[in-house]
């Protein structure tokens, strides 16, 4: 019987609901990073920020902070107890610039092995199980570090069978990700290529929807990068290409300054995606059973395992 692991449990797919497949709660990053914008530690802010979400109509998150980005999964846990809403937690790595203290003279296999019991055993020497596996590259280039994690997380799925879910660098190195995943035995249909939506080149999005991966569209709200208006045309077109099963809306939201509770008056907040954005995918004549299969049958087929 299929299941989603959750940091309350298992559960059984037909019960998630509505899902962002890559965000941020719980973070301390400062082993790796000097930016104090990045610190999401406040559980009591978060809590609510969590429930925000809840009251658009979401239902589950998957919180994409691994061990080296600072996660604490039982802080995860009392967020989820607190709103009822599902958390699912990460087992990997982001990219070679957070990780090599751990992973600089290991073996790959090793490496898996440690993905391995974050995901059957528990995560950080708790009962917390992970549900989902990370992995990434940096800007432009897959690294020989980043290559053997890939590798690591490719062993890993084969023995776990959950989701690879990955960081691009600015939205750069995708396609080469899928295919090293793939070479390790994991298929299309069990990855999902991160932050497609920092790298708006149309050709590169329609090579990886044809390779048969999940793109992620996880940085809306973030008009820095590019505008909404643009990731929603996009989205669009891949729809009427025939790749609308194939795209999981999200907003990495891994800072302060994104969340009203920390004083980011202008942050998009969890709610975002399912108050501003999904509507506006409507209003440009993407069907709301699409827009529903984006939200709920999409994240729901790629949790389970």
């Amino acid at each position: 019987m299929s299941k989603i692991r959750t940091v309350r449990g298992d559960i059984a797919p037909e019960t998630l609901g509505v899902t962002l497949l890559h965000e941020h709660v719980l973070t301390m990053p400062s082993a790796v990073v000097k930016d104090r914008d990045l610190e999401l530690s406040n559980e009591a802010v978060m809590t609510m920020e969590v429930a925000h979400l809840q009251a658009a109509g979401g239902r589950a998150l998957v919180e994409m902070s691994p061990r080296d980005y600072g996660r604490n999964p039982a802080g995860l846990k009392r967020i989820s107890e607190a709103t009822g809403v599902h958390i699912i937690a990460i087992t990997g790595w982001i990219k070679e610039a957070g990780y090599t203290q751990w992973s600089s003279g290991r073996s790959e296999q090793a490496l898996a092995e440690e993905m391995i019991r974050d995901i059957e055993t528990g995560m950080d020497d708790t009962d917390i199980r992970a549900g989902v596996i990370k992995a990434g590259s940096s800007k432009g280039v897959i690294t020989p570090e980043e290559a053997k994690v890939l590798r690591a997380a490719a062993l890993a799925h084969g023995k776990t069978g959950a989701l690879v879910s990955t960081h691009t660098e600015a939205g750069t190195m995708g396609v080469e990700q899928a295919e090293a995943l793939m070479a390790g035995g994991v298929p299309a249909e069990r990855i999902l290529i991160g932050h497609c939506d920092r790298n708006m080149d149309w050709d590169y999005h329609v090579r990886l929807a044809k390779l048969g991966v999940t793109l992620g569209y996880d940085q809306i709200g973030k008009e820095k990068y590019f505008p909404d208006s643009l990731r929603v045309s996009f989205i669009k077109r891949l729809v009427e290409a025939g790749y609308g099963d194939q795209i999981a809306l999200s907003g990495d939201l891994a800072r302060q300054a994104y969340f009203p509770g920390y004083g980011g008056w202008r942050g998009p907040g969890f709610g975002y995606v399912l108050w501003r954005f999904a509507p506006w995918l409507r209003e440009v004549g993407v069907e709301a059973a699409v827009i529903d299969r984006m939200l709920i049958e999409t994240p729901r087929r790629l949790l389970a395992f």
